[in-house]
């Protein structure tokens, strides 16, 4: 070692143990200013817990022949609370998924829906008390611009209806698209969706 490598090394030293007991600032911080707060832990917001009621691991049915079973579908409470994730499995091919979160700056809820087709859908929406509604454009095969009204409702029985009306002329008229009725599965599966 040189003897400008052990004075470079003794100055390093000595500078380190000098700061050794004094507060240390990051960027933009001055010595007399406090940490930035902490973030919050999650998202806790009554308004971030508006879809909770869909949280679990459901049978899937048409509304107008409950007895028929068409999907199973888990819905997991996931990241802080702060997302809403849908694994939906239709019996006969057709899966997908969503996610679905409560976005405080524009005061509503945002939905992305993708399938297995490589398809996806936007829709965005919100509470009104009762019922959430989401709405966006879900294109089908001859109707590319079709807009798609979702309502998620929760029941007095513990399921939950989700029905959805379509428009081909943006919003001027609705036709009855679906209507499915949500049946909580009693299974292990259920526990870890509600977290």
């Amino acid at each position: 070692m040189t003897s400008v490598s052990r004075i470079a090394t003794v100055l390093l030293i000595l500078a380190c143990v000098s700061q050794t007991g004094k507060p240390q600032t990051t960027a933009g911080q001055t010595s007399g200013s406090a940490p930035p707060p902490a973030p919050p832990a999650g998202c806790t917001s009554a308004e971030s817990r508006q879809l909770d009621f869909w949280v679990g691991h459901w049978s899937v049915s048409p509304k107008a022949a409950p007895q028929r079973k068409v999907a199973t579908s888990l819905i997991e409470k996931l990241y802080s609370g702060c997302a809403i994730r849908e694994n939906w499995m239709p019996l006969h091919g057709g899966d997908g998924g969503s996610f679905s979160s409560y976005l405080p700056d524009k005061h509503g809820w945002q939905q992305l829906w993708v399938d297995s087709s490589g398809a996806w859908a936007n829709f965005a929406g919100g509470w009104d008390g009762h019922v959430m509604v989401l709405e966006g454009v879900w294109p089908q095969p001859g109707h590319p611009q079709q807009k798609t009204r979702m309502s998620y409702r929760p029941l007095p029985d513990g399921t939950v209806e989700q029905s959805g009306v379509t428009s081909d002329d943006n919003g001027r008229t609705w036709q009855p698209g679906f209507d499915l009725i949500y049946t909580r599965l009693p299974d292990a599966a259920s526990e870890v969706a509600g977290r």
